[in-house]
């Protein structure tokens, strides 16, 4: 339900329930002072009119006690009876015990007349009561007076007493404050469930709003609901949530930078020392001989050229980081790309007396979709940060696939030193080194295996390191196959097996 309609239904009950509380309220007091409503217009023709109940008693017992012949008088008694009658009550004269006159047979019928108090005294006037008869209840009034011959006579008004007004006679201060309590409680309630689902929403929101305001997104906005408010609720819950994730981001390139600045400085200042080191002795005479020159000369070119590496591979990661590198991916079939990189993988290790052992069977179908040349930039460094690392004296790499739900694993393992098993996931980090590592033998960029995941993510793929201290690494490269090859390459495995 929406806001607009929460007002307009809210207001509308504020006008409505008090309107009826109060027409309500007005029917009851006339019900109270003029008896049915039915009868109201009739009540207002009375030769009565504007007279009280209690004036019309008085009139009537003084009439009798002033004129003693009217009781007598079948005239004015019926004229008496007929005005009586429209107010819903009824004249009964009894004298001596015999009934002198009666408005209706109604009386004379009913059995209500036998049960008639006797004549007391004359001149007296008793207080109406109440007298039920046959389930319905009647009021009586009697006016005790002598008549001409000084017999007793007793004049007895007798009404009908409608349930309801005797209901609302009766509880009626009830119903009153019970109207002033419900209107009340109306209204209370009204205001309260509008300061609820309203007022207070929207003071949360001012609240969320300054602290935003002063920097402070450390915290949540609880506004739920389906109206407008709860949507709004939910929209600057959102707000909130992605500019701190989007400061969270800044602050972390912010830290990136700075580590990264600090990382070229470290691993820029160390060939720069070496380079200024052999241009003194070379300026200083230490190197006096040709033999030493060379050598001198030989380091510099060989410090200049690491230098010259690093600037690349800090090109090359900076145009990945901000994917501005340019990727031409073709629809490849893997394993035989794969079988003519091992070959010539192979040519290179005997030279440096690695073992390198095979394991490759998926069927020549498979399609992967690869640029070439950045694809052979990462095969090309994780088997470098393999070699790099070698320590045993049977140095061995290992390369194995497999084809499992519709991507295929390439997994590059070597038995080198290993890095412990929580610092694997932090080996594809820029300028990241396992601590065994940090030494001018081992040398590198600490950019290879960060270049290699930034290539990898950018062919839809992921890259993995499985490492125990001491037993070597592997590193599992995942990258989605193409639908269509992927039926192919599934036949030719089953065919196989």
């Amino acid at each position: 339900m929406s806001i607009r309609m929460k007002f307009l239904l809210s207001y509308a009950a504020m006008l409505v329930v008090p309107l009826l509380l109060i027409l309500i309220t007005a029917i009851l007091l006339t019900i109270v002072y003029h008896g049915d409503v039915q009868s109201l217009e009739s009540a207002y023709g009375s030769k009565f009119d504007g007279m009280e109940e209690r004036d019309t008693r008085d009139l009537i017992k003084h009439t009798f006690m002033q004129n003693k012949e009217l009781l007598t008088d079948p005239v004015f008694l019926n004229d008496l009876s007929a005005d009586m009658l429209k107010k819903n009550t009824y004249i009964y004269i009894r004298a001596d015990h015999k009934a002198l006159y009666a408005s209706d047979d109604f009386l004379l019928k009913k059995g209500l007349i036998d049960s008639l108090p006797d004549f007391k005294q004359a001149g007296t006037h008793n207080e109406p009561y109440r007298e039920k008869y046959n389930n319905d209840s009647y009021q009586i009034a009697q006016f005790d007076l002598l008549s001409k011959d000084a017999e007793p006579v007793s004049i007895f008004l007798v009404s009908k007493i409608d349930p309801l007004v005797q209901f609302v006679r009766t509880f009626f201060p009830i119903l009153f404050l019970s109207t002033v309590v419900v209107l009340l409680l109306t209204h209370t309630l009204l205001t309260t469930y509008m300061s609820r689902r309203i007022i207070r929403p929207l003071l949360e929101l001012r609240k969320a709003a300054r602290m935003v305001t002063d920097g402070d997104l450390d915290f949540k906005v609880e506004i739920r609901g389906k109206d407008e408010l709860g949507q709004l609720g939910m929209a600057f819950e959102e707000m909130r949530s992605r500019l701190q994730a989007s400061i969270q981001v800044q602050q972390q390139y912010e830290n990136n930078r700075k580590e990264l600045i600090t990382n070229i400085s470290h691993d820029l200042k160390t060939p720069i020392t070496a380079i200024k080191g052999y241009v003194d002795g070379i300026l200083e005479g230490v190197a006096d001989s040709p033999e030493k020159t060379e050598k001198y000369m030989r380091t510099i070119a060989a410090k200049a050229g690491e230098m010259d590496h690093l600037i690349d591979e800090l090109f090359l990661y900076s145009k990945l980081d901000m994917q501005k590198l340019p990727f031409s991916f073709e629809s490849v079939p893997i394993f035989p790309f794969l079988n003519d990189w091992a070959d010539e993988l192979k040519v290179e290790l005997e030279k440096q007396k690695v073992d390198l052992q095979i394991d490759m069977d998926g069927g020549e179908a498979a399609k992967v979709a690869v640029d070439r040349d950045s694809f052979k930039r990462v095969l090309g460094n994780i088997i470098q940060n393999s070699l790099k690392y070698m320590d045993k004296p049977n140095k061995k790499i290992t390369v194995s696939t497999r084809i499992e739900n519709h991507a295929l694993t390439l997994a590059i393992g070597d038995n080198g030193p290993g890095v412990p098993s929580e610092a694997a996931e932090h080996i594809f980090e820029r300028f990241y080194r396992a601590e065994q590592s940090r030494n001018t033998k081992t040398g590198g960029s600490g950019l290879g295996l960060a270049i290699a995941k930034q290539i990898i993510v950018e062919h839809g793929g992921g890259i993995y390191a499985d490492s125990q201290e001491g037993e070597g690494m592997v590193i599992r490269i995942v990258l989605p196959i193409e639908e269509e090859a992927l039926v192919h390459a599934e036949n030719d495995t089953d065919r196989r097996r």
